[in-house]
Parts: structure tokens; sequence; C-alpha cells
């Protein structure tokens, strides 16, 4: 399991960094709808499949993270805590890729 710190810094990133992304996004897709240029169907395509993957690997990973404090006789706090932290996981590792690939296009 991660330190005590982990599931709060991953959860403060996402909290911060994901409007960023939607932000960004949106305002990609009102720039080509303004100029009457052609949207970029492969971005609102990424949009929706890497929602899928994330939360097809964060059910996955949760439940894992649950039949492991199972086998363990984890404490119902830990099992709570290590059950977050593999949820979260995914969608963290997603946005913090989009924020860089998306602010890597502007510049």
């Amino acid at each position: 399991m991660a330190s005590g710190r982990q599931f709060p810094r991953d959860a403060f990133s996402l909290w911060l960094q994901a409007p960023l992304v939607i932000a960004m996004r949106c305002h990609e897709m009102q720039m080509a709808a303004l100029t009457g240029s052609k949207q970029d169907t492969a971005e609102m395509s990424r949009m929706i499949t890497e929602k899928m993957a994330a939360a097809t690997e964060s059910v996955v990973a949760a439940n894992f993270a649950v039949a492991k404090a199972m086998m363990t006789a984890a404490s119902p706090s830990a099992t709570a805590r290590a059950v977050s932290e593999a949820a979260i996981k995914p969608y963290g590792k997603r946005v913090r890729r989009n924020v860089r690939r998306l602010a890597a296009k502007k510049g």
C-alpha cells in the first residue's frame, strides 16, 4: 500500500487538474465551432474511450484491493483507504497525461 499521504495528494491533484482538462478541451471545441473548422473528432473519441478505460481499470483495481484486504484481514479503515487509492489512481494517471498533452498543443 502507498504511503499515508498518497491518497490525499492524488485526490487534490485530480480535483485541480480535471477541470483544467475539461476547460482546455472545451476551448478547443469552441474555437473549432467559431472558426468553422472541422472539429477534432479524434479528441472527442479520445475523451470517451479514456473515460471508459479509466472506469474499467478503476473497478478492477478496487476489486483487487478489496480481495487483498479480505485475504490479509485488514482493518476497515485500511481497507477503505486501499480501495480508494486503487480506484482513484487510473483517473489521476490519465488526467495528468492529458494536462501535459493538451498544454503542449498550445505551446
